[in-house]
């Protein structure tokens, strides 16, 4: 019975570090939308959602850079990788308010303005993922 004890403290330590670093990254990620978003809309103004996404488009490279950096090209530990990737760019990129802006834009009848925000988050989304993904090759080389 004691010989069990230790493991699962241990599990359940290493559980609640995950969530910690989660947790952290998120709170980073949801501030860091808010002001990038903000900053955004204060340049390009409100009539098009720009701010959200921008933070779309600049989270879908962070991840599609980051996620090969750290397990290919750089010693980065499990709990910094769930950091940034689960909790930073989780909270930074935003599916919930590009469905509400494009929902919005469609009861608003402006649909033209609704298809754009789809096609550009798709298209934008994934070039930048693209992107990060060449990024991170020219860091681990292509035997990566």
């Amino acid at each position: 019975m004691y010989g069990l004890a230790k493991p699962l403290v241990r599990v359940y330590r290493d559980l609640m570090t995950d969530l910690f670093c989660i947790g952290a990254g998120g709170f980073l990620g949801a501030i860091s939308r808010y002001l990038v978003s903000s900053w955004i809309y204060r340049l390009a103004g409100s009539s098009f959602p720009y701010g959200t996404l921008f933070v779309n488009v600049a989270g879908s490279f962070i991840l599609c850079a980051f996620l090969p950096l750290s397990l290919h090209a750089f010693n980065v530990a499990p709990e910094l990788r769930a950091a940034v990737t689960v909790g930073f760019c989780g909270a930074f990129t935003t599916f919930s308010t590009f469905s509400f802006e494009t929902i919005s834009m469609l009861q608003e009848g402006s649909a033209f303005s609704a298809l754009l925000n789809v096609g550009y988050n798709i298209i934008l989304c994934l070039a930048a993922g693209w992107l990060g993904f060449v990024v991170s090759r020219l860091f681990i080389g292509s035997g990566g």
